[in-house]
């Protein structure tokens, strides 16, 4: 298999790392779920938004991410599905911030792992990704620029599209490692329930904007 040159190779990097250092949903929800459930639940949740990138570059790689693209209903179904499941997600948070942490989602401030299991969390990570079908815009647009001449098939696609969601395991998990260790702090009761606020309002938001974007 052919690779890149050094020089697309570094594009592509810096291009990757300011798209993944931007914060979006996959941020919100990863620092949500790591003040639900610790530096675990903060890594399954990246763990999940990864797997749900890995997916998308193996559906770019097959042109399957290229069909959906120009499959105006399918693309809108998925979106909509997507944009009701953050909307789902940030509504459980404004309700735990309504009700405090010591019910709901949160009961347990002393066990949080107990409420929300790394399972749960890195399935919300990976369903909120793969509801996002502006990643197989992103992939389609994105790979191919950066694909060696000649090699842009399966295999130069898809290292590139696995590289991309190894830096967004990376950087996710990192910051749940950075808010854990801020956790005991970030868990005081008022603190705690303008958190769930915020992080809340962002999923719900971030929702509605992607139930109304143009297709």
């Amino acid at each position: 298999m052919d690779h890149p040159p050094p020089g697309d190779l570094l594009s592509f990097l810096a291009v990757a790392a300011l798209v993944i250092v931007t914060p979006g949903q996959d941020t919100a929800l990863t620092i949500r779920n790591t003040l639900a459930a610790g530096r675990r639940g903060g890594s399954a949740t990246a763990l999940g938004v990864s797997s749900g990138q890995a997916v998308w570059a193996i559906a770019t790689s097959f042109g399957l991410a290229a069909v959906l693209t120009a499959w105006a209903p399918l693309f809108s179904a998925i979106r909509l599905l997507g944009a009701a499941y953050l909307v789902f997600l940030g509504a459980q948070a404004l309700i735990s911030a309504l009700r405090g942490p010591g019910s709901g989602a949160y009961r347990s401030e002393a066990l949080p792992h107990v409420v929300l299991r790394p399972a749960t969390a890195y399935r919300q990570g990976l369903l909120s990704n793969l509801g996002n079908p502006k990643m197989a815009v992103f992939f389609t647009s994105l790979l191919p620029q950066f694909a060696p001449p000649g090699s842009a098939t399966f295999a130069g696609l898809l290292g590139l599209g696995l590289v991309f969601c190894t830096m967004t395991l990376a950087w996710l998990t990192a910051y749940s490692v950075v808010i854990a260790r801020a956790g005991q702090a970030l868990r005081r009761p008022g603190l705690r329930r303008a958190l769930d606020a915020v992080l809340g309002s962002v999923l719900v938001a971030l929702g509605l904007r992607l139930a109304t974007e143009p297709s």
